[in-house]
């Protein structure tokens, strides 16, 4: 139980996949200029990181790896990360088009988000067992949540404050991020600190 709750802290906090592994940083970006498309987009992508981990981990371990196919790892994680995508699509148009509507071109770029793919192959990777892969990626979606509500936040302080001309769009938002990403440093002994 100790360890499951060290991967989960661990995945929220110290190796954030957006903060301080870097993936996922496209819709980070793009859609955490309102809080509402922030957590609409969060929550599918705590979704489809579930269902991607209870997809591909059986796949892996119970017929690529038995036939020597390892080597089609990405291809067919992504082609279950596109399904898994569409179905979500398909459900949000149909039962929250408000919140499809929101998010617009990002709901389709979680297929090609590193995060996603990112936890599926890392999961494989740190040999995780399959309740140990779906903490991790519980974890990482809860981190994403974190950075993109955080980020959120600070995005909507910036747009009222009065900034050089020189560093309006783009540039304040890249060096928010990189402040925010600094703020997730501050927790990288806690977890050993406190589990020994």
């Amino acid at each position: 139980m100790t360890k499951l709750i060290i991967i989960l802290l661990s995945a929220v906090f110290i190796n954030n996949y957006v903060l301080s592994r870097f993936l996922g940083i496209c819709p980070f970006l793009g859609v955490s200029k309102k809080l509402n498309s922030a957590v609409g987009m969060s929550i599918a992508v705590i979704f489809v990181m579930l269902m991607a981990t209870a997809a591909t981990y059986p796949i892996q371990m119970y017929l690529l790896n038995p036939n020597d196919l390892g080597y089609l790892q990405t291809i067919v994680f992504i082609l279950v990360i596109a399904a898994l995508v569409q179905l979500v699509e398909i459900v949000l148009k149909r039962f929250i088009p408000s919140l499809h509507k929101s998010l617009g071109v990002y709901l389709p770029l979680i297929t090609t988000n590193c995060a996603v793919l990112g936890v599926t192959i890392l999961n494989i990777d740190e040999n995780y067992t399959f309740v140990e892969a779906m903490v991790n990626s519980l974890g990482s979606g809860l981190g994403f949540f974190l950075a993109m509500v955080m980020f959120s936040g600070v995005r909507s302080t910036i747009e009222g404050s009065d900034i050089p001309k020189s560093f309006k769009g783009l540039p304040i938002t890249l060096i928010a991020a990189a402040i925010t990403s600094l703020s997730f440093l501050g927790f990288g002994g806690v977890v050993e600190n406190l589990f020994g």
